[in-house]
């Protein structure tokens, strides 16, 4: 049975019960009533009756039937009660709407108005079973002389009920044509809703909904108009390293600020934004629900190992540039060389040679022997060099210590800082700029870059940090400055803290304290030249 149809007869089977329900409380509610008003008529004729006195005179007579009996009959054809019986203190009925039974004792027990009691109930007697009313009737002196008997038969109570019964039933009826009606409006409704889809197909549906949004290799994040977190997939939650709690909270209060802002911005976008230490490329647009904008969608693609391998290919394109450096500078000595020897001043072809002496290594002085890391000696070997192309002088302080740790967190905040000084130095234009590099392990792994560059201005202190931000295009651009963000981030997650301050050479001094790492390696020292 489709669907449509369940709901049309479920919601039916409810109707006709409550229309049942409801009639037979009401055809009950009616019967009540129509007896209560029997009653009300039958108390009061009954006390009426009691009260009169000439049948209270009439039981001192020879015979009181004949003054009882006419009375009783006025009385009883009057108020439309079925009967009205007078009877003695013994039982004998001195009226009765057959007169042959006057002059016999009732059928039914006297007691109860014999002993000063209104009855009020249904008793068979001769006339049929009958809804009665009994009181006592008093002389005057108070004492109880007889009683006074009404009643009306339970035939003409129904028949009362049955008079009322076509027009409740006409209303019932009604009630379950609207109510069938309204099944059938809602089952359409609810089918249209639904587009027209049945339980099974919305059950595939979302199966198929839910392997598709979970298994894709993208992480996607929706959120409602009120910016609450609908949806969030498994590759999101790696991602932004969140769990299902998220979902239904507010994005600001579980992301970080400028993915958050991407989904309150109502422009599409497609940003590179750095959350955590990833660089992730998010794209945000609109939600649509039939032509209707429900909220915002977000995608995000992880760039962090892209980011890297760029990063890797800078440094090796570093490297090239200074093994070319090298190789120009060889290629320079070895002319010389073959010159004095094709003219004959093998002398002055040996003293040339004794003076170039280690001329041709990568850098000009020997690395710091305290730094006992490889990865960070021979970073700081080819950005000598780099910098040395680009006319700038960077120095490594004599006392710099360093150990391997086992991560890469230094060279990358080393790689980082150092970069940034050089385009300092170079986009100041000064002919003279220097770099300088100290390195300390104490309590912490100490790093320390200066230089002679513009520095940074007091009111850009706050923001050099934020993912995004950039002072070579001065601000936010959404496509670079993620580099000291990066730094002050891994700072956090190894416990440290980053600071920045003006250098005694008049630029900027960077400062980064690092917490050792619980995944220090032991590596053999590094054998500098």
């Amino acid at each position: 049975m489709s669907l449509r149809s369940q709901l049309f007869f479920l919601q039916l089977a409810i109707v006709l019960v409550i229309v049942v329900v409801a009639g037979s409380t009401a055809v009950a509610m009616q019967r009540l009533q129509i007896r209560e008003q029997y009653k009300d008529r039958m108390v009061g004729v009954a006390q009426s009756v009691a009260q009169l006195p000439s049948v209270i005179d009439a039981f001192d007579e020879a015979d009181p039937s004949a003054t009882i009996q006419p009375i009783a009959d006025l009385i009883r054809q009057s108020t439309g009660v079925t009967y009205v019986v007078v009877t003695d203190e013994d039982g004998i009925r001195y009226s009765h709407p057959n007169p042959e039974l006057i002059g016999e004792v009732v059928s039914t027990d006297p007691s109860a108005p014999l002993s000063g009691q209104t009855f009020v109930g249904t008793q068979t007697g001769t006339l049929g079973e009958s809804w009665r009313v009994k009181v006592p009737i008093f002389d005057s002196d108070g004492g109880i002389i007889g009683t006074a008997s009404v009643g009306t038969l339970e035939s003409e109570l129904d028949a009362d009920l049955y008079e009322d019964l076509p027009r409740l039933l006409a209303w019932l009826i009604v009630a379950a044509l609207v109510g069938s009606a309204g099944a059938i409006w809602i089952s359409r409704l609810v089918w249209r809703r639904i587009y027209r889809l049945e339980p099974e197909q919305i059950a595939s549906l979302l199966e198929t909904r839910d392997a598709m949004i979970h298994g894709i290799s993208e992480g996607m994040v929706a959120v409602d108009e009120d910016h609450r977190i609908a949806l969030l997939n498994d590759e999101a939650k790696r991602l932004l390293g969140l769990d299902d709690d998220a979902t239904g909270r507010s994005a600001a209060e579980v992301m970080e600020p400028s993915l958050a802002q991407l989904l309150t911005d109502p422009a599409d976008t497609d940003e590179t934004v750095l959350s955590g230490e990833r660089v992730l490329l998010a794209r945000t647009s609109d939600a649509l629900v039939d032509g209707k904008r429900v909220g915002r969608v977000m995608i995000l693609r992880d760039r962090t190992e892209l980011y890297q391998l760029l990063t890797d290919l800078d440094g090796e394109r570093d490297a090239t540039q200074a093994l070319r450096a090298q190789a120009h500078e060889f290629a320079n000595r070895m002319h010389t060389i073959s010159g004095l020897l094709e003219l004959g001043r093998t002398e002055q072809a040996v003293d040339f040679i004794q003076r170039s002496g280690h001329g041709g290594s990568l850098v000009s002085g020997s690395i710091a022997p305290g730094i006992q890391d490889p990865d960070a000696a021979s970073l700081l070997m080819t950005k000598s060099t780099i910098a040395a192309e680009k006319g700038i002088t960077l120095s490594i302080d004599d006392t710099s210590v360093l150990e391997a740790d086992g991560t890469t967190d230094v060279v990358t905040v080393l790689g980082i800082l150092i970069d940034n000084a050089m385009e300092a130095v170079t986009a100041s234009g000064r002919h003279d700029g220097q770099v300088t590099v100290h390195l300390a392990a104490e309590d912490h792994v100490r790093i320390t870059v200066s230089d002679n560059g513009p520095g940074v201005a007091a009111d850009e202190v706050d923001g050099i940090f934020s993912s995004g931000y950039s002072t070579k295009d001065g601000g936010h651009t959404g496509t670079r400055g993620f580099g000291l963000a990066l730094v002050d981030r891994i700072a956090r997650r190894r416990s440290g803290q980053v600071v920045v301050d003006e250098s005694e050479l008049g630029g900027a001094e960077f400062t980064v304290w690092l917490a050792p790492s619980l995944v220090a390696v032991p590596r053999p020292p590094l054998q500098v030249p």
